[in-house]
């Protein structure tokens, strides 16, 4: 199967890729209707491209069960008006688990989550991902790059073989490196997500991305959308405009090692009153002196 035949997830991966936050009831379960509502919310906000379990939905701190579920509601909630890009990752047999189930429910992609394991050889993250891509032939393959190490020549390698994998997240936070990286791989064979959301978008823009994730979005979705809108026409000072705009928000998510970074998109949406703020184990709420901030920053974007 061509690449041409994917030419609908291609387009979808162009755009804000957002990733969803799971919401928690207070006996700690995933809080269905809130899920629901939130997005619901971002479908009504304009977004196209959703990633049920992804990082800011708290992917390794659920249960097999519980990722199921993220994906029934998102793919339910999604209806007609938005293309799903299902997040699998863990072991072999469970990613390939995890995207059958996503194919089964209508999804139209998969994003392959960086091999969390102490020793990754290139040649074994090739294995790794040709395995999940192989295994769901019909759905467009997004491997989820990390790996500052991983040269271009082995996404291209693996392309080679499987022709499904059709984009990119990269989230390499080196702007340098992932141009490089692009062009080693293949600029125009690939769609190119910068998989570190908006404060790298413009760099990663210039150097040839055409999506970016966004976690962000789930608090504001229309300041997301006026980024793309702006780096779509070239105007990246319209596009830094928008930078100022999120940059301490952003500060405050990437601070000590990315430690609050669902923390602070759900403290503000608690703030908002949309969801509880609990996230948990590894990852913290906010402590109560940064609440106000988190609140001021949300207050600001007027939503």
């Amino acid at each position: 199967m061509s690449s041409v035949a994917f030419e609908t997830q291609r387009a979808a991966l162009a755009d804000v890729v957002a990733i969803p936050v799971t919401p928690f009831a207070e006996d700690g379960s995933v809080a269905e209707d809130t899920h629901r509502a939130l997005l619901r919310r971002l479908l009504d906000g304009g977004i196209t491209t959703l990633t049920p379990n992804g990082n800011t939905g708290e992917f390794y701190a659920l249960t097999p069960e519980e990722r199921r579920l993220v994906t029934e509601l998102t793919i339910d909630e999604a209806d007609e008006r938005a293309v799903v890009l299902v997040g699998v990752g863990h072991d072999i047999p469970t990613a390939v688990a995890s995207a059958r189930h996503a194919r089964e429910l209508g999804a139209q992609m998969v994003m392959v989550h960086q091999p969390v394991h102490p020793y990754v050889s290139q040649a074994g993250w090739v294995d790794y991902h040709r395995a999940v891509a192989e295994a769901v032939p019909e759905l467009g393959v997004v491997p989820y790059i990390r790996n500052a190490q991983l040269t271009g020549a082995r996404l291209a390698e693996l392309a080679d073989t499987c022709p499904n994998v059709i984009g990119v997240k990269y989230a390499v936070p080196d702007a340098a490196r992932f141009a490089a990286f692009a062009r080693d791989a293949g600029l125009e064979r690939f769609v190119w997500v910068a998989g570190l959301a908006e404060p790298y978008a413009p760099s990663y823009f210039s150097a040839g991305a055409t999506g970016f994730t966004s976690g962000l979005v789930n608090v504001a979705p229309a300041v997301s959308l006026n980024m793309i809108e702006a780096l779509r026409s070239g105007d990246y000072r319209a596009a830094m405009k928008v930078w100022e705009q999120i940059r301490r928000f952003e500060e405050l998510r990437a601070a000590n090692g990315s430690a609050d970074n669902v923390t602070v998109v759900k403290e503000a949406l608690a703030s908002l009153g949309l969801c509880r703020r609990e996230v948990r184990p590894p990852s913290r709420p906010l402590p109560e002196n940064g609440r106000a901030e988190v609140a001021a920053i949300a207050a600001g974007w007027s939503i």
